[in-house]
């Protein structure tokens, strides 16, 4: 592994992500991204923008293609809510000579050496990781490990990238750190040839008729505004696919079924049900300022009226 010297402490570099990754469709988040990155003048410098969308829609593969675009090494750093600044920084371990090594992450990794850092899921860290990077994502651009008591610069062609899922798993980031994190680039669901055609890459030994029944199915939960993804279609045509083989006289529409209740649960066999039960739960329920509460949406008095 190769490794890096700052201020007499050697400190070991990840490895960049070795992964043939290729978005499809939708080219205008891809756009919005590789702007981002740019700067326009010597003294300018580039934004970390925030990938937003549902689990499973591309965001990761997405930030990988555009660092692909951009000829740059993406580094992956996935994050948790166990995750710890140091392990966002740089971890000590115990070398088998009984010595001390310093192991830097993807992330300043990719500082170090003028990669891309892909800050996946970035909503499951807790406020206490994420201020340890504040000074990285400003205009300082500089990051400081305790651990190994070095101050690091990140490389001039240093870029780097949020994602973030929408559920309830998740942190509310601090607005000191969001203000760091712009722009916010959404990721909505793929129209139908785009879904397709996203399947058959990823599924090229998958027949049509398989491929067919599970867009037709994401189709219709997207329109539901349900939350499954490609990632569950692939999953469940594997499963389907796997269950054909062992037994060939099924019918390929019943075994994709009982794919889609094993995988998503038995709910996601009534799309419609399923999408009224989460509307009555107040899964869908418009965000909402102080002064709805009060005033009517067109409501002079209510602050956020929309005015001619």
């Amino acid at each position: 592994m190769d490794s890096i010297t700052i201020d007499n402490v050697e400190i070991t570099l990840s490895h960049p992500v070795d992964v043939v990754a290729e978005w499809i469709g939708q080219e205008e988040p891809l756009r919005q991204l590789l702007a981002c990155w740019l700067t326009v003048a010597n003294d300018d410098l580039p934004l970390t923008p925030r990938l937003i969308g549902v689990p499973g829609i591309g965001k990761t593969t997405l930030a990988i293609t555009a660092a692909r675009k951009r000829g740059q090494p993406a580094y992956v750093m996935q994050c948790t809510a166990d995750t710890r600044p140091e392990d966002l920084l740089v971890t000590p371990v115990l070398s088998d000579k009984g010595k001390i090594a310093y192991h830097a992450s993807p992330l300043l990794s990719a500082a170090l050496t003028g990669g891309i850092a892909v800050l996946d899921e970035g909503n499951r860290m807790s406020e206490k990781s994420w201020a340890s990077l504040a000074g990285l994502f400003d205009n300082r651009r500089t990051a400081e490990s305790v651990v190994a008591g070095v101050v690091v610069k990140a490389h001039k062609e240093f870029r780097a990238v949020v994602t973030m899922n929408e559920d309830s798993s998740t942190f509310e980031i601090p607005d000191y750190i969001m203000s760091r994190l712009q722009p916010g680039i959404e990721i909505g669901f793929p129209d139908r040839p785009d879904e397709l055609a996203i399947l058959s890459y990823n599924l090229p030994f998958c027949p049509e008729e398989v491929l067919d029944i599970c867009v037709d199915f994401l189709q219709r939960a997207h329109g539901l505004d349900l939350p499954y993804s490609v990632r569950d279609g692939i999953n469940a045509i594997r499963y389907t696919l796997k269950k054909k083989q062992a037994d060939p006289s099924g019918e390929t529409g019943a075994l994709f079924e009982g794919s889609i209740s094993q995988i998503l649960g038995r709910e996601a066999l009534d799309l419609d049900a399923l999408a009224a039960k989460r509307k009555q739960s107040g899964a869908h329920l418009p965000t909402m300022s102080l002064g709805d509460y009060f005033f009517p949406e067109d409501d002079d008095l209510n602050p956020d009226a929309k005015t001619d």
